[in-house]
């Protein structure tokens, strides 16, 4: 089973001028995503799953196992709001190749602990593949209480279950986890970048950034494993002041500002996200990304 860990970027689902899945700007997107080094290829709810249709998003999932085509480890979103949902989709992303899925608790509802942990055992015992369990509540919802993971760790194992955290402070939630699960517990973050460095010295396994600043992530990344701290901060810096500007406006913020850069390096033809959405990006603001971009670009020059 191949190994999942290392900078494993979210893919994003670009949109034509008719809001149609511009399938020639995905594949490009993946494709840069590889040579600039990623391990892996993720959707999440940075790919816009919860804004397509459902024949989309199972096409979504097609469209990434074909065009990573076994170079690196690929994750399928089979997050829904119901498990019925959330077991087909995670039987359809298995039968396509995936190597892992990732999965959200449902939104719609606070559930007990109890359903929550169904639902995620549910989906597990559907499919023999690893599932990642994913806390969303950064952007939605209200965390999975760690009885949750450890229950699901004890009943499947290290090599079937993972976890990315996103539940504040996230830091201290991480080590938790690891420290709750003597360590056996493979922990993946998901802050865009902004907390990589805290995170890393926790001990996670791997990340799951946008692919807007993934030359950066990536980098970090690797100064990281090679003990060079100095160099991991130099990049680190200017990624964490992109980020801030994302989190102004939760999930719709980092949609805008990372389909604005990847329009901007030539991977989208449009920098259009799919309606309804809350926020866009001003002026002041597009100005200020340009900025803190020329500045990611001459740190990653050094």
């Amino acid at each position: 089973m191949p190994v999942i860990q290392g900078v494993l970027p979210i893919v994003h689902t670009p949109f034509d001028n008719d809001d149609n899945i511009d399938w020639p700007s995905f594949h490009r997107q993946i494709d840069w995503a590889i040579t600039t080094g990623a391990n892996g290829c993720c959707e999440g709810m940075a790919s816009e799953v919860l804004r397509l249709t459902t024949s989309e998003r199972l096409e979504l999932t097609r469209h990434l196992v074909q065009s990573v085509d076994g170079r690196v480890t690929t994750i399928a979103s089979v997050g829904a709001e119901s498990t019925r949902q959330a077991v087909e989709y995670a039987q359809h992303a298995s039968a396509a190749g995936v190597t892992a899925v990732m999965a959200i608790p449902p939104m719609s509802t606070a559930l007990p602990d109890a359903e929550v942990l169904d639902y995620f055992t549910t989906i597990a015992s559907a499919i023999n593949i690893p599932m990642v369990v994913q806390d969303a509540s950064s952007y939605v919802g209200r965390p999975i209480d760690f009885s949750v993971y450890t229950a699901l760790l004890d009943k499947f194992g290290e090599d079937r279950i993972l976890f990315k955290p996103e539940a504040a402070p996230l830091g201290p939630n991480l080590t938790r986890i690891l420290e709750a699960t003597d360590h056996r517990a493979r922990v993946f973050e998901g802050s865009g970048g902004i907390s990589l460095m805290d995170s890393f010295r926790r001990g996670i396994s791997g990340t799951m950034p946008g692919m807007d600043f993934l030359d950066g992530i990536i980098a970090i990344w690797r100064f990281l494993q090679a003990g060079d701290i100095e160099s991991a901060y130099r990049v680190y810096f200017p990624v964490c002041a992109l980020v801030a500007l994302e989190l102004q406006a939760g999930l719709d913020g980092f949609l805008a500002i990372e389909k604005y850069v990847l329009h901007k390096r030539g991977l989208f033809t449009t920098d259009r996200r799919r309606r309804p959405h809350s926020w866009s990006l001003d002026n002041e603001t597009r100005e200020e990304v340009d900025r803190l971009l020329a500045i990611l670009s001459l740190a990653l020059e050094v």
